[in-house]
């Protein structure tokens, strides 16, 4: 028992050594200020913007594929319409997913999950500085998403987000998965830790103080967050460096970089 307090306080150490550090950044969606979001154009695009992780939402077809899709229904983002349960791959891959764009992205299609897998394996091959996936599970079972990334060697670095059920569940099919639930307040964290024993915490933007973070990370966990709608600006993104948060998650990764290079060179 004597060795839970010195090991409480070697995890303490070390997250408070990584505080000072800069957040890494996950592009959501990829990039939707530069091409159509979850399409393989803005995944390319944002691996040349110093990213850490690439959020991409995962569904599945009617025949079973895997594919990459933010809503249920097709039609804001695509030549479809209605839900994407009720196509195959080869209707899916007839739609385009450039909806809202310019001419240039009218032939971009939804992507597969083997496709992402594989431009990420790709780039980390060529790269020193890894991007790993940051998975959330939309709407996908834990045995044919594991068996995916594992195939495609990128499953031990991803990190999955999803409703508690659904990550414990995906915990029995891959034990050393990285997990990351949400979390609204410190009220839930031992409950959560004890029934996931989570790789990293979703914190709500709103939510997060010094004491929180520095509470999580006393567990040995991490801490991401979405710097989305409102909280997107400068100010905020250098709020939350200050603070000691892991990972940013946002729409404009050029931003973030800027802000996060602004605060390491001393100005304000």
């Amino acid at each position: 028992m004597r060795l839970l307090p010195f090991l409480l306080l070697a995890f303490g150490a070390i997250f408070q050594s990584t505080a000072n550090a800069q957040p890494f950044v996950s592009a959501h969606r990829g990039s939707s200020l530069v091409a159509p979001e979850n399409t393989m154009a803005t995944f390319r695009a944002v691996l040349a913007m110093r990213v850490s992780y690439i959020e991409i939402d995962v569904r599945t077809t009617k025949d079973g594929q895997l594919i990459i899709l933010h809503d249920g229904k097709l039609d804001r983002t695509t030549s479809g319409s209605g839900p994407v349960e009720n196509l195959t791959l080869a209707e899916v891959k007839q739609l385009s997913a450039g909806k809202g764009f310019d001419e240039q992205f009218k032939d971009e299609r939804i992507p597969t999950l083997k496709e992402v897998c594989q431009l990420i394996r790709d780039w980390n091959a060529g790269h020193a500085a890894k991007v790993n996936l940051y998975v959330d599970c939309k709407a996908v079972a834990p045995e044919p998403l594991v068996a995916e990334l594992a195939e495609s060697g990128v499953l031990a670095d991803a990190v999955f987000y999803g409703s508690d059920d659904y990550l414990a569940a995906l915990k029995q099919v891959a034990p050393q998965a990285k997990l990351m639930p949400s979390l609204k307040n410190a009220d839930e964290l031992s409950a959560k830790i004890e029934k996931l024993h989570p790789y990293a915490f979703d914190v709500r933007w709103s939510s997060l103080t010094k004491e929180l973070v520095q509470q999580i990370h006393g567990n040995g966990i991490q801490v991401f967050s979405d710097a989305l709608g409102f909280f997107e600006n400068a100010e905020q993104y250098k709020k939350a460096a200050q603070l000691g948060i892991d990972v940013i998650q946002t729409d404009y990764v050029i931003k973030v970089r800027q802000a996060l290079d602004e605060l390491k060179g001393g100005k304000k």
